[in-house]
């Protein structure tokens, strides 16, 4: 069983849709949905990328950090890049067929398939009888989403009927409204000079399909019932009609009232209206009317809007209406039926207590739409994707290196450890492939260098630049050596400035074991007794080491420093208590169902099995090489994915014993560590099979793995730092980069120990 994902905190989030100013219904619920949310999730980053139908764009506010020319497929392609590269946690994309570019806005498709974090799609028109091309465009926006978001049970239905997209990939979550109190409608009249009127009131964009003119054709009768009456169309024409038609649909609406003798009833506000004015407006409201045209639309922000107002509403039924409005929070007449429409206002009107018992149930409905509690539903939801994307990562595409049955492995690149080094040593971080001099260097990485410098020595890559890498790494070893502790400090800033006296127990073990490799492998006389010299001088702090990675660590060391000077009596000492404490620590604590020496299994797991192979060889002591053997077999078993590749142990959670494992974050040390005890175990059995499980963990590094996607960089010999859920983590590191070096310069060693034994592989392929 896989661990849910342990930190689901959500860093950045990136909104994707119009945005305020430009006036459309979607740019004003991206920018409420987006304040919303911050104000419940304040330390996340909340940007948006907005979609601009004008060259010029327009004056965004803060939020806005990228801008789309809709028409541009470009902009679109440059967008991708960014959200990848910026570390955007999450991506919650608003849909509407006509706010993208394109043949019914297949633009967006070339941002959405590529982006590698969670995508939530929030849909705003979904259609019962598309055509091919919509069809097409909402089946590839359910695969690309993590979970598709509608504002109604209908839409969701017909999602399910007529797309097929699955239950579980649906969520329901309503229109947001804002949280505006239940007043009596006469409490703002008086400002808008309509004290002792009784107010109609639609409002929105205005557009033909509002069917404004059927309210129109209705008011003469209901003036007739009621000559107090006031209809009031709040609300701009929409851009794109203007741009189309101008004020035509406007002016033939006044033109209409006029023929009817009802103008002096009707007020229009011709301008896009503020949240606060409409917020007086909807106070001011005895009556709102939504009498639409079209019988598909799935949602309405002006109907949800009254809902949250509390206010009694007449409408068509189209399909949001007919769910917003049933169980008597409002009343539903005939599309296009202006005799219904007058009929069903009068009664209103008449009714007091009616309207009244209407309004509460509209406002208490609407008190699960408010924007506060619609964010923390999208809050829950986001977050919810981010742990079923770590337990269920997708594949943003396939590694090159994946088509062959038996890739070749890149040649050894230095370029990158060569950037990150500096005169004192190596950094441990660096941001994307930029040395970050923030967080200075540490023994645990200048070691690890050393070891790889070591071994590429005989490598045709320059073996003269290579020896002078490896003396400024030893150099760094022997600066961080306490004579007063007989310990490694680990921790320098880059003012050159100790962190602690004492560093921690992995970071002694870590040093002597480079000390070994190096003193085993190096060519190089004075840089072999350097080595020596630092490694005696601080073998008097091993026995006190607490720690079974640094215990396993120094038992590596010490091997292969014997490996050289099998006579070093104080070295044999103390490796055989080592070992036999290792074993035994394996022998009190695991068993056949957990064979391991812990209660969780956490980094560079394959240290622990490496050492008891190595250790238990030498010592010609079989059962602690087959308890090597055997911890190694359970740790490959229980790290393979039913489709064979490379699953490491995830950082953030671990493995406890009789609980779940983390899947993510995977780091390059685990396949460096595993790769490491096969080459052990197959020095010690001679078993091909132990190959071909080293060859998976290297895989791991080339694109077999959860992601498909490569961790290493063959074009400058560096590692990325990791896989996480939502994709490979950007920044190469000291200790990635030196994981993937040390990874290849072994497996190269363990493909030449098989050709020397005259079994069949290629020395330079997997």
């Amino acid at each position: 069983m896989v661990r849910e994902y342990d930190n689901p905190d959500l860093r950045r989030v990136a909104f994707i849709g119009t945005y305020t100013p430009r006036r459309c219904g979607i740019a004003t619920f991206t920018a409420d949905l987006l304040q919303a949310v911050g104000r419940h999730a304040a330390g996340t980053e909340w940007s948006a990328i907005a979609m601009s139908d004008r060259p010029e764009g327009y004056d965004y506010p803060a939020p806005v950090r990228f801008e789309i020319n809709q028409k541009s497929v470009t902009d679109y392609r440059l967008a991708v890049d960014s959200l990848n590269m910026s570390g955007v946690d999450l991506v919650c994309v608003q849909h509407e067929f006509g706010i993208y570019g394109g043949s019914n806005g297949r633009y967006v498709l070339d941002l959405l398939q590529n982006l590698r974090m969670p995508l939530i799609t929030t849909l705003h028109t979904v259609v019962r009888e598309p055509n091919t091309v919509q069809r097409e465009i909402l089946a590839a926006l359910s695969a690309y989403s993590d979970r598709v978001v509608v504002m109604s049970e209908t839409a969701g239905r017909i999602l399910r009927e007529v797309y097929g997209v699955a239950d579980q990939g649906i969520a329901v979550i309503p229109h947001g409204v804002p949280d505006l109190p239940f007043l009596d409608p006469a409490y703002h009249k008086d400002q808008f000079g309509m004290l002792g009127k009784k107010v109609i009131l639609t409002f929105g964009l205005i557009s033909r399909g509002k069917g404004i003119e059927y309210m129109i054709d209705a008011l003469p009768e209901v003036i007739r019932a009621d000559p107090e009456v006031v209809f009031v169309v709040a609300g701009a024409t929409h851009p794109q009609v203007l741009c189309r038609e101008g004020e035509a649909y406007r002016l033939a609406l006044a033109q209409r009232a006029s023929d009817l003798a009802v103008d002096d009833h009707v007020v229009f506000y011709n301008q896009f209206i503020d949240a606060t004015t409409l917020t007086e407006l909807l106070s001011a409201a005895d009556i709102c009317v939504t009498p639409y045209l079209n019988p598909e639309q799935v949602v309405s922000g002006v109907l949800s809007y009254a809902l949250g107002a509390g206010k009694a509403v007449v409408s068509t039924p189209f399909w949001y209406a007919e769910e917003m409005l049933a169980a008597g929070r409002g009343k539903l007449v005939p599309f296009r039926d202006a005799n219904a429409l007058a009929g069903a206002v009068i009664g209103l009107l008449a009714r007091e207590t009616e309207r009244d018992a209407m309004r509460k149930k509209a406002y208490e409905h609407a008190r699960e739409m408010t924007w506060s509690r619609v964010a923390e539903r999208y809050l829950a939801l986001f977050r919810q994707v981010r742990r079923d994307r770590a337990l269920r990562p997708r594949r943003n595409f396939q590694a090159k290196t994946l088509h062959a049955a038996r890739p070749e492995l890149p040649g050894l690149r230095l370029d990158h450890l060569r950037v990150l080094t500096d005169d004192v040593g190596i950094l441990q971080h660096a941001y994307f492939t930029v040395p970050d001099r923030t967080h200075g260097y540490c023994t645990d990485d200048n070691a690890r260098a050393l070891a790889v410098t070591a071994m590429a020595e005989h490598q045709p890559s320059g073996a003269t630049e290579t020896i002078q890498l490896a003396y400024r790494y030893l150099g760094f070893l022997a600066h961080a050596f306490s004579e007063t502790n007989s310990r490694f400090r680990n921790f320098m800033t880059y003012e050159r400035t100790w962190q602690e006296e004492v560093g921690s127990e992995d970071s002694h073990g870590r040093a002597m074991c480079a000390l070994g490799r190096t003193i085993l492998v190096t060519g190089v006389d004075d840089l072999a007794n350097a080595a020596v010299a630092l490694f005696e001088r601080a073998l008097p702090g091993v026995p006190d080491l607490l720690s079974l990675r640094a215990r396993a660590l120094c038992l590596i060391g010490a091997d292969a420093y014997l490996k050289r000077f099998n006579g070093a009596s104080d070295v044999r000492r103390i490796r055989r208590d080592l070992a036999d404490g290792l074993f035994n620590v394996f022998r009190e604590h695991a068993d056949e169902d957990w064979p391991w020496p812990e209660d969780a299994l956490t980094y560079a797991n394959g240290l622990l099995p490496e050492a008891l192979i190595v250790s238990g060889e030498a010592l010609d002591r079989p059962e602690i090489v087959e308890c090597g053997l055997r911890t190694l077999r359970w740790l490959t078993r229980l790290q393979t994915d039913p489709k064979g590749h490379f699953v490491p142990i995830g950082n953030r959670g671990w493995f406890s014993r009789g609980g779940a494992r983390a899947r993510f974050d995977q780091q390059p040390i685990e396949a460096q560590h595993m790769v490491d005890a096969c080459v052990a175990a197959y020095g010690v059995t001679g078993d091909p099979g132990w190959i071909a499980e080293a060859r998976r963990f290297v895989a791991w590094f080339l694109g077999r793995n959860d992601l498909q996607q490569p961790v290493c960089d063959n074009k400058t010999g560096g590692c990325r730092d990791g896989i996480g859920a939502t994709g490979v983590n950007q920044n190469q590191g000291a200790e990635s980069t030196l994981a993937w070096l040390h990874t290849l310069l072994a497996f190269h060693s363990l493909a030449a120990a098989e050709a020397s034994t005259r079994r069949a592989i290629e020395p330079a392929r997997l």
